[in-house]
């Protein structure tokens, strides 16, 4: 089973050897015949070659994005137009213009293609905010608080008692609010919250905040 694996990978590096040197040699003859001598003619092929592995690693490490997908198919386009170019579909010993002309500009859109892959941002999507999944509490109002003018006061006593203070009445939706707010200090600091940080979270009234806080034990 390993044997047979080494053979398969080898086989396809041979493969990518074979074409890589195809298209590059494509790319030095079409050059040439667009008038590009010497040292010039050979470094065409490697411009092209280069722009597209510059493009790809753009693509494997940044993910899909248009910049990346641009480059890499312009350099795609100007590696297959030579192998085309050369197989006979074309005169090289009189190129046209329009041929002269790719061939004599293609070094200034190659720097600029490899000056934005390598210096360019790269695209990031927002992830979208997820909606409430619970409806935000109803405004806590307090209840209202009787003119003491209004109310007969009762006659002194001898010995009078202390009465017991009503506990105040506590909306549903708020103590619902109050329990998500103890459950995220809980969760952050691994402690349960105290009255002072209940009531300072919500904004109600300490005799308030400790009616809510024996709601929640």
């Amino acid at each position: 089973m390993g044997g047979r694996h080494a053979l398969r990978v080898d086989a396809v590096l041979i493969q990518a050897v074979i074409a890589g040197a195809l298209s590059f040699a494509h790319l030095h003859d079409l050059a040439a015949a667009a008038g590009q001598n010497g040292w010039k003619a050979w470094a065409y092929p490697v411009s092209v070659d280069l722009l597209m592995v510059a493009a790809w690693r753009r693509l494997r490490s940044d993910g899909p994005s248009r910049l990346g997908w641009c480059w890499f198919v312009v350099a795609l386009f100007a590696s297959l137009g030579a192998n085309v170019a050369t197989a006979g579909f074309l005169d090289l010993t009189v190129p046209p213009a329009l041929l002269r002309l790719g061939v004599a500009g293609w070094p200034a859109l190659a720097f600029l293609g490899g000056t934005l892959l390598a210096h360019s941002a790269a695209e990031t999507t927002p992830e979208p905010i997820a909606p409430a999944s619970v409806a935000d509490p109803e405004p806590f109002e307090p209840d209202a608080v009787p003119d003491p003018a209004a109310v007969d006061a009762p006659a002194p006593s001898a010995d009078p008692a202390p009465l017991p203070a009503a506990a105040p009445s506590v909306p549903a939706a708020l103590i619902d609010h109050a329990r998500k707010v103890a459950d995220e200090y809980r969760t952050r600091t691994g402690v349960p919250i105290d009255p002072d940080t209940l009531r300072s979270r919500l904004g109600v009234p300490p005799h308030l905040a400790d009616a809510i806080a024996a709601h929640l034990t």
